[in-house]
């Protein structure tokens, strides 16, 4: 999935920084401003436990199914309706559910009447983020899946799989330059094939694995960590206005929808450290409030804080370090009219070892 700074490409760099400062031991690793859980699911894979958060509902699915899902998935609540089912190993059954669904017909709701042209074409704005096929054939999955979720015929971990499956396959073939600030006059050639419904990865862990959606000011009032990774907003693009039409699809709320790119009110999404005016005060009372052993901070070099001010906050909590690595920078930025003139940028993994923890 496409998502603007993804630590993917950074998370040899980030585990050889952290395993550097902390050393090899299992530890529990707190992914607080997770978006798809990349650096988290680095450390299950590792065989670490992991508490993993994020304010948007899509990526609360994501993290949901990522790290919370941890045995294989038996769908046994379905094989009154797939008689087929039982048949089929374990291993085997989340990917023969995947198909079934995959083959139903489209059916032309929300998605459908508000993000392809074939329903909004006599409207006050034309909306074209996916293909009519497409779009149709999204709204008769996700009806489905909550169908069946609501029929108590698939259990939570099951629900979140079967999400976190489509959110994926239909942002693959999304009319997109990569978020969801708007879409492309005409179809791109990826955006007029035909979703195909693939099953999302499941990492089996014998390891406890916490996942919540909440502001992570709030969050770290009530919880207490070992190792922080911390990733938050770095400009004033709020991941709710680029990723809204994901947010819907995943929640299936019937919102009112605005405006000629049919944002919802994320209103209540909005995250402080997008905000020039907020963010050096947010941060200082993460920073003041935070229980924890270790903190580290991916912060780039273009971002609203700087690298004094990062340091100052920091320091203030006990001895304080950074690494860098040079990356190259994410597409949409290059492509999206940002004004950009250099094609590279600095990330700092900022570190501090707590000395008065509370």
């Amino acid at each position: 999935m496409n998502y603007i700074w993804s630590k993917h490409s950074l998370l040899k760099f980030i585990h050889a920084s952290i395993e550097q400062v902390v050393g090899a031991d299992r530890f529990l690793v707190s992914d607080l401003c997770a978006g798809t859980g990349a650096v988290a699911r680095m450390y299950k894979e590792l065989g670490h436990p992991t508490m993993t958060n994020d304010l948007q509902y899509y990526s609360y699915v994501l993290l949901q199914h990522y790290l919370a899902n941890s045995e294989v998935l038996m769908f046994s609540g379905l094989e009154s309706l797939l008689d087929w089912l039982a048949e089929r190993v374990p291993e085997d059954r989340a990917e023969m559910v995947c198909l079934y669904l995959d083959q139903l017909s489209g059916m032309q709701w929300f998605v459908y009447q508000h993000y392809c042209m074939g329903g909004t074409q006599w409207g006050e704005f034309h909306r074209q983020y996916f293909s009519d096929t497409n779009g149709a054939r999204c709204d008769a999955i996700r009806m489905q899946i909550q169908e069946r979720y609501n029929e108590k015929m698939i259990t939570d971990g099951e629900y979140f799989f079967l999400l976190a499956s489509l959110i994926e396959s239909i942002d693959k073939v999304a009319n997109t330059a990569s978020v969801y600030g708007a879409y492309l006059k005409q179809l791109k050639k990826s955006a007029q094939k035909d979703m195909v419904l693939t099953p999302a990865l499941l990492s089996l862990s014998r390891q406890p694995h916490q996942v919540y959606q909440q502001d992570i000011n709030e969050l770290i009032q009530h919880t207490s960590h070992e190792v922080v990774y911390l990733d938050p907003p770095y400009n004033h693009r709020q991941y709710s206005g680029n990723y809204h039409v994901l947010e819907t699809i995943a929640r299936y709320d019937d919102p009112v929808l605005r405006g000629k790119t049919g944002m919802r009110d994320c209103s209540d999404q909005k995250s402080k450290y997008c905000s020039r005016v907020h963010v050096l005060e947010e941060f200082h009372n993460l920073m003041q409030n935070i229980d924890a052993q270790y903190v580290f901070l991916s912060y780039n070099d273009e971002g609203l804080m700087s690298l004094d001010d990062i340091r100052d906050i920091m320091s203030m909590r006990g001895e304080y370090g950074v690494f860098e690595q040079s990356y190259q920078r994410y597409k949409a930025d290059k492509t999206e009219n940002r004004n950009h003139k250099k094609d590279r940028t600095v990330e700092y993994l900022h570190r501090v070892k707590v000395e008065d923890r509370s």
